[in-house]
């Protein structure tokens, strides 16, 4: 593809995706109604639901059309960057689409911010509290649960609604500005992982950060997820520059986001202190990782005046309360049943899916143990990214926009960078959930998600054996040097 060409097919892709992204934005106040809050504009055209509905539907089709294409092109880091920012704005001024968790934070929030503790109070204290404006933008199905988020960022949330007090469009608003500290860490660090292992940051960058599942479940949603994956990412990179000690601390913080992100410091934690030599030095190491640790999330507790109540196990069973097709269990445990039913055998079909999530969550463990038994420097973000897939595919809930865990980290893999299955598989998830935040498969159709993992599982291991195509990104444009991935932590205790 000749430069002017590759620039007329950038364009083209770009301008495309900023139509798909404005459609989606502008239909959407009335492509999603809603009685509890009334967005800050209304398009007069089109009145109707279904008309709206459909532009939301064609907006999301063109974005991901625009995406896979934009692949093709592939522009410069800095032209990359400039795209995903256009993109990604009008779906930061737009009403929440496919989740209303957004509003649950405001709520979580607002009752911290009164002075009451949103991992033992649930939404419904607000009723009582003369903030029902807040509740009745809360899903009625989340009003009973109590906060499964970390503490910074309810905290974040709690500076907010001292901000905006009741005023929920503000406050989606400025939770969105909040959580964009997430895309410029992975606009910064995610470039910087690509070059360290040898891959092409502009694909890097395509993959992870412009994507269909970024700019539709994470901005327009107003997911945290985002703030996570950003923190993460930056403390992975700190990690490889040879500064550990800061990447435990910064991955410690992102869990102070969400949970998850602790499985980063085990695997730094573990990465590091088996490159430290004797065992003195390495049972040093561990110590003051774990010391580290427990401060940071100490610190943040005590900061945020949200105790030690948010590890507690509301973390992992407020997202259980939901019973998905997607999640891997669940679709496991349904067919089970109906194929059992089909044999004329009774049988309990909650009772088989909860049995299969709770050995979902120990094969989730035990992969963990595995992985981290094999962890060195050189393989940290490959065994750390896969690790979060799996975390992700094993929860109790595996919404799309968790895959974004791992999908941040193994972007900068080469061998992920050129699947199209990949590729693919992201442009049609941001399907399954619908603009109204409805899963868009029944738990009917988890017989075919199955075939659908299965096949993806297939995709990957077939990725995996292939080798990507034989790139030097230090010669791409716009892209510096690639630093030295350290194979010890000589600088990581006693001033070595």
């Amino acid at each position: 593809m000749t430069v002017s060409v590759r620039v007329r097919s950038t364009w083209l892709w770009a301008s495309l995706g900023l139509a798909g992204s404005m459609l989606t934005a502008y239909a959407a106040p009335r492509a999603v109604p809603d009685p509890a809050v009334r967005w800050w504009y209304v398009p007069a055209v089109p009145s109707g639901h279904a008309v709206s509905l459909a532009l939301v539907y064609a907006g999301m089709a063109a974005l991901g059309c625009a995406w896979l294409g934009l692949g093709r092109a592939l522009p410069s880091q800095r032209a990359t960057l400039a795209i995903g920012a256009v993109w990604l704005l009008p779906l930061a001024l737009a009403p929440p689409l496919f989740s209303r968790d957004v509003y649950s934070y405001l709520a979580q929030g607002t009752i911290l911010h009164l002075g009451h503790s949103p991992y033992k109070s649930a939404p419904q204290l607000l009723a009582s509290l003369g903030r029902e404006r807040v509740l009745d933008a809360v899903s009625p199905f989340w009003r009973g649960t109590t906060a499964p988020y970390g503490p910074l960022f309810l905290g974040l949330v709690s500076v907010i609604v001292g901000v905006v007090g009741t005023n929920l469009v503000l406050g989606v608003l400025l939770t969105r500005l909040v959580e964009m500290s997430g895309i410029v860490l992975l606009a910064i660090f995610i470039p910087w992982l690509a070059r360290a292992l040898g891959t092409d940051p502009r694909r890097a960058l395509w993959l992870a950060l412009l994507s269909p599942l970024v700019m539709l479940e994470l901005i327009a949603a107003g997911h945290n997820d985002v703030m996570m994956a950003g923190m993460l990412v930056a403390g992975v990179a700190c990690a490889l520059s040879g500064r550990p000690l800061l990447g435990i601390a910064v991955c410690a913080l992102a869990a102070t986001i969400k949970v998850p992100a602790l499985a980063a410091v085990l695997f730094i934690a573990v990465a590091w202190g088996r490159a430290e030599s004797g065992r003195a030095a390495q049972v040093r190491f561990f110590a003051t990782a774990a010391v580290l640790t427990v401060a940071v999330l100490a610190f943040v507790s005590v900061a945020t005046a949200s105790g030690i109540g948010w590890l507690s196990t509301s973390v992992f069973s407020t997202p259980a309360k939901v019973r998905l097709a997607v999640t891997p269990a669940t679709a496991v445990g349904y067919t089970l049943a109906s194929l059992l039913r089909d044999l004329g055998v009774t049988t309990s079909g909650r009772g088989l899916e909860s049995a299969l999530g709770l050995v979902a969550s120990i094969l989730t463990v035990g992969a963990g143990l595995v992985l981290l038994s094999r962890v060195r420097v050189p393989r940290l973000v490959v065994l750390l990214g896969v690790f979060l897939l799996i975390a992700a595919a094993g929860g109790p809930a595996a919404w799309p926009w968790y895959f974004i865990w791992g999908l941040a980290l193994l972007a900068a893999v080469r061998s992920v960078q050129h699947s199209p299955a990949l590729a693919a598989a992201i442009a049609l998830s941001v399907f399954v959930v619908k603009p109204d935040g409805i899963l868009a498969l029944p738990r009917s159709y988890a017989p075919a998600v199955l075939l659908v993992y299965v096949a993806a599982a297939a995709a990957v291991w077939h990725a995996r054996r292939r080798p990507g195509p034989d790139r030097n990104p230090s010669t791409d444009r716009g892209d510096g040097e690639p630093p030295p991935i350290p194979t010890g932590a000589p600088s990581a205790l006693a001033g070595r």
